[in-house]
Formats: structure tokens, sequence, C-alpha cells
């Protein structure tokens, strides 16, 4: 326990750099795609802070926004004319007392389709850059691969039921063609429970066989992963190993398909965390990021920014949980705003947004113990 503690603490200023540089850059990003549409939307955006709590720099640009580093680098915010603080809660005194002028430029005056539009664009700001990181990444630096051939097939397994070999090259699986042993990696990865159908080639004949993966738990970096699996393994030889570069629209693609498996993934185990089909160790808080971060960062800067994508989706989807205080929250209340045809009392708004204070700071607690814990080796 106190070995790996220390360990652990000995290492963790090597791991802020490449932290802090994977945060702030989905955190500004996030914040710059609400700035950006507030102020195509015609809002004064009054603070601009990477951080929160007490400023280490700031300084105020021609339209009077004050653009700010702040001491605790675990997020962001852009407070708005209009709003009371930094999770957009509406100020109605200061709303009650504005003047015709003063409206113009508020955030809670601008219409319903404006005030939705400001509060997606974080969210889809965060998925345009993952696009653009894996996009680039592929065209530029590429990817590395393994031809999609069999190396060994693990005895009992439900791949060796099935009838693989080692030295099969796997075609497709269930119609969908893979060219990099990765994409049947995916494809086995979603099909719980689900009977696949694989094309093989071997020895020039083409056969097919079918079979259900499996379910295994093994632990990782981030926790508990519980997938399915075939139980045959990626051939060792050197010659099947590649590096594949895309093509702009290819790697767009490619990029797309990245960013909707993160999503599938990241639902599929949100969802079995809720009905009790997962473990919710895989919760992860600033300190196993932190310590991922670094671990990712000594394999060079792409596979950081690879990671950043990730991260950066990861930001994207939790900010569009249905939770007051989250984008999703507000675009919950505007939802609510355009059935009843009104905006909801401040009184519920207020309670509403406390409840949802209460929920994030529960949450970041457990994820910063489920950290503890795990990076620890704590054992209760």
């Amino acid at each position: 326990m106190a070995s790996g503690a220390v360990e652990f603490l000995g290492n963790f200023l090597g791991y802020l750099g490449p932290f802090l540089f994977v945060l702030a850059l989905v955190v500004f990003v996030h914040e710059m795609g609400h700035f950006l549409v507030g102020r195509l939307c015609g809002v004064k955006v009054e603070v601009f802070s990477l951080g929160f709590g007490p400023r280490l720099l700031s300084m105020r640009d021609r339209k009077g926004t004050e653009w700010a580093l702040s001491a605790i680098p675990l997020g962001g915010y852009v407070r708005f004319k209009g709003d009371a603080d930094a999770a957009s809660t509406p100020d109605h005194a200061a709303l009650a007392g504005m003047s015709e002028a003063d409206k113009s430029d508020s955030f809670p005056h601008k219409s319903l389709l404006q005030r939705s539009a400001i509060v997606a664009a974080g969210p889809l700001a965060n998925f345009l850059l993952a696009f653009v990181i894996f996009a680039a990444t592929f065209m530029l630096v590429g990817r590395m691969a393994i031809a999609p051939i069999v190396g060994n097939v693990s005895p009992g397994s439900a791949a060796e039921r099935a009838g693989f070999v080692a030295g099969d090259k796997v075609i497709s699986v269930s119609g969908q063609p893979v060219a990099t042993f990765d994409e049947i990696v995916r494809r086995v990865s979603v099909a719980e429970g689900e009977l696949l159908h694989f094309s093989l080639e071997r020895d020039g004949r083409i056969l097919e066989v079918s079979g259900t993966p499996t379910i295994i738990s093994r632990k990782t970096m981030l926790g508990t992963d519980r997938r399915p699996v075939m139980g045959f393994a990626a051939s060792t030889n050197p010659a099947h190993l590649f590096t594949r570069y895309y093509g702009p629209l290819e790697a767009a693609r490619t990029a797309i398909g990245e960013i909707a498996f993160v999503i599938e993934r990241t639902g599929h185990y949100i969802s079995g965390v809720i009905i009790g089909r997962e473990k919710v160790d895989q919760l992860s808080g600033p300190t196993r990021i932190a310590y991922i971060s670094g671990k990712v960062a000594e394999s060079g800067i792409g596979p950081l920014l690879m990671l950043a994508g990730i991260l950066s989706i990861s930001i994207g989807l939790i900010n569009l949980l249905p939770v007051p205080m989250l984008d999703g929250g507000h675009l919950l209340f505007y939802a609510l705003e355009a059935i009843f045809g009104r905006p909801l009392s401040p009184r519920t708004q207020e309670i509403s947004f406390r409840v949802g204070f209460a929920l994030v700071i529960m949450l970041m607690l457990f994820s910063t113990w489920n950290d503890i814990i795990h990076l620890t080796g704590l054992a209760f």
C-alpha cells in the first residue's frame, strides 16, 4: 500500500505537464465553442477563464471580456452578461433591473434557439476537436496496424469452438470488411451476446465460421474492463505489422467512425453501470487522468494527442448529461421552456442547480476516491 502511494507521488510531478496540456486543450476548445457562438449571437462575454478560483493572470480585451488564468486548473468557464456564476445560473436580481438597452446583449434575453445554440456549442466543439485530432493524425502520422491474421487460438475459447486456426486471415466480421486486426477487436468488443459470422481465408480458400464471444474482465489503468472476446490473438510476425496512412476523405471517415466507437463504448459502459452489469471503478478523476496522460506521453506527442481526442469526446458527452449545472441540464430546461411556453420559475431553477451542484460534487469525490484506491493499491 505504502510503496504504491510513494511510487505514484514520486512520479506525479512528471505527469502534471502532459495532464495540464491535455486538460487545457480540451477545456479551452469547449469554452471557446460557447464563447464564439455567444459572440455571434450578440451576447456580451464578461469572463473567459481557464481554471476556477483566484486569478493568476488576467487581461481585458476591447469588448470588455476578461481573459483569465485561474488557480484551480480543473476546468474553465465562460460567464455571459446576465449570469450569476460560472455555471450560468441566471442572475434574477440583475435581470429584473435591466434596461432595454442592457437586455440587448444579455444571455437570458436571447431567443430560445440562440441560447440553445450557445449552450450546445461547447460539447459540439469537443467533438470537432476530436475529429480534427483523429483525422490529422491518421493523415500525417499514420496509424500502426497489424494485418487481420490469427496468431494463436486459446484452448476452449469461442474461437476454437468456431473452428479458427492459427494463420487464418479474417476478411469480414458479420458482413463488415476488415483491413486490420484492431477492426476485428472493435467489432467483437461491442458484440455481447451476439452471434458473429466470420469470413476467413485459409490456404487460398474462403471459409465461413460463426461464434458468440465470451465475456472476460481484466484490470487496466482505467479500472476493470469487461468486454466480449473470441479468444484468438494477433499474429506476432513482424511482416504483418505496418503503418497505415489515410487520404483526406478516408481520414475524415475513419475519424467519424472513431468518435462513434468511443460514444458507443461510453454509452454501453454507462448503461451497464446503471443496470449493475459494469463495475464503477472505471469512473476516473483528475488524478488518474494525470497518471494516464503521463504514461501515454512517454510514447510521444501523437498518442498524447489521441488521448486528448478521446478525453474531448468524454467531456462533450458528460456535459450533455441532463444534470442541472451541466450543458445538458440547461438544454433540458430550454426543452421544457419550449414545451410549456415559458421558463421554469426562478425558485425551481435555483433548487435544480443546487441539486445538480451536489450531484457533480459527489461524482468528483467518488471518482477521486476511485483514483486513490486504484493508483495506490489500497484494498478495503
